[in-house]
This record gives C-alpha cells, sequence and structure tokens, in this order.
C-alpha cells in the first residue's frame, strides 16, 4: 500500500462550514494527482469520472457543447470515442468500460425516451465505481448510491409518483426500494443510516435539508476512514469533502431556495426525479 505523508500532511483542516478554500478540486487535479502511484491514480480517476460523464450526456445532445468542468478526458477525446463507438468499432482500452456500453445504449433509445440517458449513465457507473478493489472507495459509491436512491424513493412516495422509475441500480437494496410497501423499504435493519435520512427528508427547509445530507455524507467519510490516515483513502475524502464545500460556497441560501424550490416543482409536475437531485 502506497503512503503519502508528505502530501497528507501538507493537506489544510478544512470543513464544511468553511466559507472560502485555499484548495480546490482543480488544484488537488493539478498538485497532487501527479505524484500518486499509477494504481492510486485510478481510484482518482473514479471521482473526475462524475464530470465526465456530464460532458458526455452533453456531448451525445450536441458535439458543439463547450466543455466547462473537465475530468479525465477533454472533449474531443468524448468525441472521438462517441464516434468510435457510432461507427460499431471498439474505443481504445484507456477509457472506462462503461462509456462503451452506455453509448451503444444511448443510440438505440428512442427520441421519447432519450430523458432516461441520464439515469442509465449513473446506473453504469456506480457499478462501474462499485466495481472498484479499494474496498473503501467501492463502499462510498454504495453508500451514495443508497443515499440519493431513499431521498428520491422518500420524495417519490411523498408526492405519489412512481418510486420504481425513480431509482438508480441495480443492487439488492435498489430492488428492496423498488418493491417493498413497508414505511422503511424493509431496510431498517441493513442501512443504519436509513432512519437518520428518513428524518432529514422530513425538513421543510430544502437547503437545510441538502446541509443536514451533506453532514451526513461528512461524517460517514470520517468514520469509515478514520485508521487510513496517510494513504489515498484520505486523499479521497479530501477530494470529496472540498467538492462539498466549494459548492456550497458557490451556493448562498436564497439562490439554494430557489434552486431546490424548482427541483421540488418539477417533481410534482414530472414522473421522473430531477437530475439534479441525484447528485
Amino acid at each position: 500500500m502506497d503512503t503519502y505523508y508528505y502530501l497528507v500532511a501538507g493537506l489544510p483542516d478544512i470543513s464544511l462550514d468553511d466559507g472560502k478554500l485555499s484548495y480546490t478540486v482543480d488544484s488537488f487535479k493539478s498538485e497532487i494527482y501527479p505524484d500518486l502511484s499509477d494504481k492510486d491514480k485510478k481510484v482518482i480517476d473514479l471521482f473526475y469520472l462524475k464530470l465526465d460523464n456530464d460532458n458526455l450526456l452533453h456531448l451525445l445532445k450536441d458535439k458543439d457543447y463547450a466543455v466547462v468542468s473537465q475530468g479525465m478526458y477533454s472533449a474531443e477525446e468524448l468525441l472521438s470515442v462517441i464516434d468510435t463507438v457510432k461507427d460499431g468499432d471498439i474505443p481504445d482500452k484507456k477509457y472506462p468500460s462503461y462509456f462503451c456500453n452506455f453509448i451503444s445504449e444511448y443510440f438505440k433509445l428512442n427520441p421519447e425516451d432519450l430523458y432516461k440517458a441520464g439515469d442509465m449513465l449513473a446506473a453504469q457507473y456506480y457499478a462501474y465505481a462499485m466495481n472498484c478493489k479499494n474496498k473503501f472507495v467501492s463502499a462510498w459509491f454504495e453508500f451514495n448510491l443508497n443515499l440519493n436512491n431513499i431521498q428520491a424513493a422518500l420524495s417519490a412516495r411523498k408526492y405519489k409518483l412512481d418510486i420504481a422509475s425513480a431509482i438508480v441500480g441495480n443492487t439488492d437494496v435498489c430492488e428492496s426500494l423498488r418493491t417493498s410497501n413497508a414505511r422503511d423499504f424493509g431496510l431498517g435493519d441493513t442501512l443504519t443510516y436509513l432512519e437518520n435520512v428518513q428524518r432529514i427528508a422530513e425538513i421543510d427547509e430544502l437547503v437545510e435539508r441538502e446541509k443536514k445530507i451533506d453532514q451526513l455524507k461528512w461524517e460517514w467519510l470520517e468514520t469509515e476512514s478514520f485508521f487510513n490516515y496517510f494513504t489515498i483513502e484520505r486523499l479521497f475524502v479530501f477530494l470529496l469533502q472540498l467538492e462539498m464545500i466549494e459548492r456550497w460556497i458557490s451556493l448562498d441560501k436564497e439562490k439554494g431556495s430557489e434552486l431546490f424550490r424548482a427541483m421540488i416543482q418539477d417533481l410534482k409536475n414530472d414522473v421522473q426525479i430531477p437530475e439534479e437531485f441525484r447528485k
């Protein structure tokens, strides 16, 4: 196992309530990522692939889309993958396998079913990430998937919408959320954090609710990585925490309230959970 004493020791202390940062997700990629082993770079790649997923979706709809946040691949590389799959060929092995699978499925969708693309990609991304050999990182993605799905299921139940269509993924937990009519979806003895998520879902103030969810994520990361002092797990946690803080710095309470109210209105008007709600 690679250790990063110097890198970890040099990280600043951060908290979810920080109002400014001396470090950013972008600076992590430029300053820390190059010093990682090839094996550990693949772990961090899983984080940045979220950005590639978003870019990939946009480029499939509009090849002239101007990429704002770059993940592991440039717009030119993603367009090359799209064209390669469209031509029936196999992309270079440097790209994650789910890219090819998703793009192939995307081109088979009927126009009226294109709204499903985001969920399809998310499901394949989580399946890919949960297959990571690093147990902590795999567990994080499973936890995050469960958290997103529980929130989606509770919202769908509240507004009397179809729960099954709101769930992303094909795990046992996903199946219970889709099929169980129990208050806890039959998962009370399986997921120790379920009751906490249910309490958070009852909070009326939407920004406060979202902040509580991030606090739950933060606590999970700190608890589960407690004994990982100078390893890639600690760096992965730091990166995720940076992302959370950056989001809250860029989203003041008033704008946040407007955003989340709009999301809930979309939820009421459509049987599909808004894509933003899953992030």
